[in-house]
């Protein structure tokens, strides 16, 4: 076959399956990009074939953005017209047709929708599986997302009265090296333990870099939206402590730059906590960690950074700035599929601020 046939063959192979199996995704009526933000919604862990109830009680908060943590779906796989397939099993979805319609909708991925349990850079679908990635949360083709290996992506909205909330979504996949497998079961815990080494990377030179530049700019409130958990203690599961240089590298930057506002919202583990990590580099760095939407365990580990009880049950989770206080509170919960807040923290803004 010559390369002109070649090229062809592709071409009209992949328009075809973006049409069979893109069906619903076309479809998709969507929310768009809000000026101002003072709601935050996000969950992640949501099984395509479950029924998804909670989304219509985060539709019922009225957010101005939902957040996707990861693990969006579970693809499992290395070929692509399955992945393709299970994102479009979640777009058939009434309740994510209605969130879709009503919110707008950002989102990071983990390792399930990414390709393959606890994958890394290693995973050797992940340029296929961003444009998937892509093509399914609509994102536009002159976004910056579509320039740079990876899928990390930043966004600025409003506050009120010249206030302005920033949205960093990390990708904790792409760039990650493999972690270290847990051989000693006497000191450590379950699949890992912490790797010492400085060479082992969370985010990637090109994505810590970037991040830097995004800390530098004027922001009130950041969200960093990260598929694995920050601010709890290790436990043996993915989650930065498995990389304490890296964690300490995000604690540094955070200072250096100056950046005041910093808020983690985090998924993965199948069950929803707030941790809050004193650190001597800055101020409290809080982590809301959301997981389930469909998927959950009842067995949690232990976390003494935790602020009250987890949630077992399938939840998400809420951030809500009141900026008509001369100094902001912030709110934090988790929230059940009755709608319960079973989960709450209050600060000021002042508190999150160097």
């Amino acid at each position: 076959m010559n390369k002109s046939l070649f090229f062809l063959f592709i071409i009209i192979f992949g328009f075809s399956c973006t049409i069979r199996i893109g069906e619903y995704t076309s479809k998709l009526e969507r929310k768009s990009k809000p000026e101002s933000v003072s709601r935050i919604a996000f969950g992640s862990c949501a099984g395509q074939n479950d029924e998804q109830p909670i989304l219509t009680e985060v539709i019922k908060t009225n957010p101005d953005l939902f957040i996707y943590l990861g693990d969006n779906i579970y693809g499992d796989t290395e070929n692509m017209k399955v992945l393709a397939e299970k994102y479009e099993k979640l777009a058939s979805k009434k309740e994510f047709q209605t969130l879709v319609k009503n919110t707008h909708v950002l989102a990071t991925w983990d390792d399930h929708d990414y390709g393959k349990n606890d994958a890394g850079k290693y995973y050797p679908k992940k340029e296929e599986s961003k444009e998937i990635f892509l093509r399914f949360f609509n994102e536009p083709k002159n976004s910056e997302r579509r320039k740079h290996k990876g899928i990390y992506h930043a966004e600025m909205y409003k506050g009120k009265d010249g206030k302005i909330v920033q949205i960093i979504l990390l990708d904790t996949r792409t760039f990650r090296d493999d972690l270290l497998k847990n051989n000693n079961k006497k000191l450590f815990k379950n699949d890992y333990r912490p790797n010492p080494s400085p060479d082992s990377t969370f985010l990637g030179k090109e994505q810590w870099s970037w991040l830097e530049q995004e800390l530098l700019r004027k922001a009130d409130v950041r969200i960093i939206a990260s598929s694995n958990q920050f601010s709890h203690e290790y436990n043996g599961w993915e989650s930065w402590n498995n990389v304490p240089r890296e964690k300490g590298k995000m604690l540094e930057l955070i200072r250096s730059t100056k950046a005041n506002g910093v808020i983690f919202i985090s998924g993965d583990v199948h069950w929803a906590e707030i941790s809050k990590l004193e650190n001597g580099r800055n101020y409290p760095i809080y982590d809301v960690t959301s997981s389930g939407i469909t998927k959950t365990w009842k067995d949690i580990e232990e976390n003494n950074n935790r602020l009250g009880e987890p949630e077992r049950n399938v939840n998400f989770g809420l951030i809500e700035i009141n900026w008509n206080s001369d100094d902001p509170l912030i709110d934090m919960s988790v929230r059940n599929v009755k709608g319960e807040t079973t989960i709450f923290h209050r600060i000021k803004l002042s508190e999150i601020e160097n």
